[in-house]
């Protein structure tokens, strides 16, 4: 998730974007069997309203400011870099979300099996 507000990346458009998968990584003419998403923002006055819910349904992550968050008005609950996640329970209420740092698995899969077996 992401638009280029947060240190400006993944890129300009959703178009250069595709291109890079394809011609750069992994490149080799790679075409996705998957559709690629329009890039959105997910902070600001023009976020898309699937992330003001998300992120109205769970607490931050951080508490410090990055100088490199291009968008304004800024809140202290917002989306602070393209890989924070959110995970949403089967009533479609967010549940929680996690900081963009998280890259081990077992915390989300506690959290999903927890979802999972509640009644």
């Amino acid at each position: 998730m992401g638009g280029d507000k947060i240190g400006q990346e993944p890129g300009v458009t959703s178009d250069e974007i595709y291109n890079g998968i394809r011609y750069v990584r992994p490149g080799g003419g790679f075409e996705p069997l998957f559709t690629l998403f329009e890039k959105v923002d997910v902070n600001g006055e023009n976020e898309n309203p699937i992330f003001t819910f998300l992120k109205s349904g769970s607490e931050y992550t951080d508490t410090d400011y990055s100088s490199s968050l291009f968008y304004s008005p800024l809140r202290v609950g917002d989306i602070h870099w393209n890989f924070e996640k959110f995970l949403v329970d089967r009533t479609g209420k967010p549940f929680t979300r996690y900081h963009p740092s998280l890259v081990r698995v077992e915390p989300l899969m506690e959290d999903i099996n927890l979802l999972l077996n509640a009644s």
